[in-house]
């Protein structure tokens, strides 16, 4: 069993458990403010430090995702900016090819979890975004039109365009 003590970059204390059992994934679990993570007893010291890093970073970005009331957010930028509310919206970790995710028939809504430590004003363009689908599905000029009743949407869009490396933010 190896120790890891926190770090500037994580709060957590990490606990190493090679595994006999284990043949070829790595489990985590988070305990009050420890993470045990169990790896197979072949792995090498390098891919051993590679699953610790990708496992505290997913415990850091889980842990601040609960310090986001969104759907606190998304009540009260529907309420300023006169747009619907969903019947749900949650963070989502699968979103990696787009920043939020609409579904107005089921009047749900996904929020990448890859924006926590973005600025608050892009997660709320982003809500601002998806809100606006549940008026507006497409993306027409009626659509934007809602989407701008957000001050910081320009300056949103760009931010996301710089994070995304792409031309376009996509939600």
């Amino acid at each position: 069993m190896t120790e890891v003590s926190p770090t500037a970059d994580h709060p957590f204390d990490v606990v190493v458990v090679r595994s006999k059992r284990r043949q070829r994934s790595v489990g985590a679990r988070l305990t009050g403010n420890t993470i045990t993570v169990t790896v197979p007893n072949w792995m090498s010291r390098d891919e051993e430090t590679s699953a610790i890093d990708e496992m505290v970073r997913r415990f850091t970005r889980k842990a601040a995702t609960l310090a986001v009331d969104l759907s606190a957010r998304a009540h009260a930028l529907a309420s300023e900016h006169m747009l619907p509310l969903p019947d749900r919206i949650e963070w989502a970790d699968n979103l990696t090819a787009v920043w939020g995710l609409c579904t107005p028939s089921t009047r749900h809504i996904g929020i990448s979890s890859r924006l926590v430590g973005y600025p608050m004003w892009v997660l709320d363009y982003v809500i601002v975004h998806e809100l606006a689908h549940m008026l507006v599905d497409e993306h027409s000029r009626h659509f934007w039109d809602v989407v701008h009743r957000y001050p910081k949407a320009e300056r949103a869009i760009g931010y996301l365009i710089a994070k995304s490396g792409d031309d376009e933010a996509s939600c």
